[in-house]
């Protein structure tokens, strides 16, 4: 009975244990569940959280781009709107040239040494051109050319061609016969030409032009900057097939270029070339050339040679004629007019006394193995160095030039500017020749003394006596 009330006992026992092992359970898993629902919960709100972030950065990324586009938007519509509207309206705009005047030419007193002369000029707009063969045959047969050559010309994929050179300065009777054709897409307008009134006088200094109106030598070259002036134009309206528009042309004017006046005297100019005919005529030189400066100021008074050219012409002669200025180019032995040099060297540095001092002359003089001889057989006896520079006696100023010694000669010589260019507004200036100081012996000083063994270009030898 004991054991049975025990063993119930015992099981009553065992039963609660169970429950208190259920209870604990139950609490654990209510515990959980209820850290579950917080986790949860948490996790929600830092969801939410990094979602409220992404959204902002969303949001300043979209008004940042949009502020950029704001702004770029105002800096092409206010800030570049000139800029881009000149682009824009170059896209639909075509330009007919309007050539600029060259500068004109004068002599000191105004008389004009180069003139420009109006022509015309034949310009092409091909996507305004309809019958293109019958075009190019009417055009071809006007400027007596090629069909096919002028078929090239008004199908081209351009804007705008020039007909060149056919088109170009184009007499007044054939520019009336085109334009009595009212071809759609033929321009003619109108180009100056370059006109010298007195032909090829002072052709080398003056220069020439090409057929563009570009300098191509001389003064026209020199000056080229200053002579072109800057082009205007006709401004026309197209659609993107090239046909014009019915809008209101503008013109924007030319500027001409600058005037340019010479220290040339025309008259007297006019005497040199006269005089250089008559020397041609009478001794038929390979060369011959002239230059009148004013001792003064160094001004060229006047100034050409033999040959010279035509300038309106100049496809018509050789290189060598057009483009050797022998005044400023060509190079030779001065002789005995090169013995002033010597003779101012001596009187400033005072190693002679003209009046004073004498010197005999037997004829020649010795220097080392060369034997230097005077002009005159025989010589010219004794003599002071006054007669010595009259009779323009070689050994005589043989002495001049040893006295004064080879850096002391030299010296002067350079200063009068011979071994360099004079700096004269001409291309195609020689510097001359003269001995290295460092090769000039006794001999090489001797015959320098009387101007053999150097050379020098005319426009030297004018400026330094």
């Amino acid at each position: 009975m004991i054991t049975s009330i025990l063993n119930n006992n015992l099981g009553v026992i065992n039963s609660i244990n169970d429950i208190d092992v259920i209870g604990h359970r139950k609490a654990f898993f209510r515990e959980k569940k209820r850290l579950f629902f917080i986790y949860l919960k948490r996790g929600e709100t830092m969801f939410f959280k990094h979602i409220h972030i992404r959204i902002k950065i969303v949001f300043l990324i979209v008004f940042l781009c949009f502020f950029l586009i704001i702004g770029k938007v105002f800096y092409i519509e206010v800030i570049r709107y000139d800029k881009l509207n000149t682009y824009a309206s170059n896209l639909w705009s075509r330009n007919l040239p309007v050539e600029a005047a060259r500068g004109l030419i004068f002599d000191r007193e105004g008389v004009v040494l180069a003139d420009n002369v109006t022509t015309t000029s034949l310009v092409l707009i091909p996507n305004q051109i309809k019958d293109k063969e019958d075009t190019a045959r009417k055009l071809a047969e006007i400027l007596e050319t090629d069909y096919q050559n002028m078929y090239e010309h008004v199908s081209k994929k351009t804007s705008i061609e020039r007909v060149h050179p056919e088109g170009r300065r184009l007499s007044f009777e054939i520019a009336d016969k085109i334009n009595a054709l009212k071809l759609d897409g033929v321009y003619l307008l109108k180009e100056s030409k370059r006109y010298y009134p007195y032909g090829s006088e002072l052709s080398h200094t003056i220069g020439y032009v090409g057929i563009d109106n570009q300098g191509l030598s001389g003064l026209e070259l020199m000056y080229d900057d200053y002579l072109t002036g800057s082009n205007g134009s006709i401004k026309y309206f197209s659609d993107a097939k090239g046909n014009r528009l019915n809008l209101t042309e503008v013109y924007e004017k030319p500027q001409d270029g600058v005037n340019l006046t010479l220290t040339v005297n025309q008259e007297l100019q006019q005497v040199v070339e006269r005089e250089l005919d008559n020397a041609v005529s009478k001794y038929n030189p390979d060369h011959a050339l002239a230059i009148a400066m004013d001792p003064d100021t160094g001004e060229i008074l006047a100034i050409s040679s033999r040959p010279n050219f035509d300038p309106s012409n100049y496809q018509d002669y050789s290189a060598e004629e057009i483009n050797r200025n022998l005044p400023i180019w060509a190079t030779y032995e001065p002789g005995s007019t090169f013995k002033i040099i010597t003779l101012a060297a001596s009187l400033e540095e005072d190693t002679v006394d003209l009046q004073k001092e004498h010197y005999h002359d037997s004829g020649s003089i010795r220097v080392e193995n060369a034997r230097i001889k005077c002009w005159k057989h025989g010589g010219h006896g004794d003599q002071t160095f006054l007669q010595v520079v009259e009779n323009s006696c070689n050994p005589g100023f043989v002495v001049l030039g040893q006295r004064l010694g080879k850096q002391k000669l030299f010296q002067y010589i350079r200063k009068f500017g011979f071994g360099t260019k004079t700096g004269i507004d001409l291309n195609g200036e020689a510097n001359g020749i003269l001995f290295n100081l460092n090769q000039v012996g006794p001999v090489e000083l001797a015959t320098t003394a009387f101007g053999q063994g150097v050379s020098v270009t005319p426009i030297q030898q004018i400026t330094a006596v």
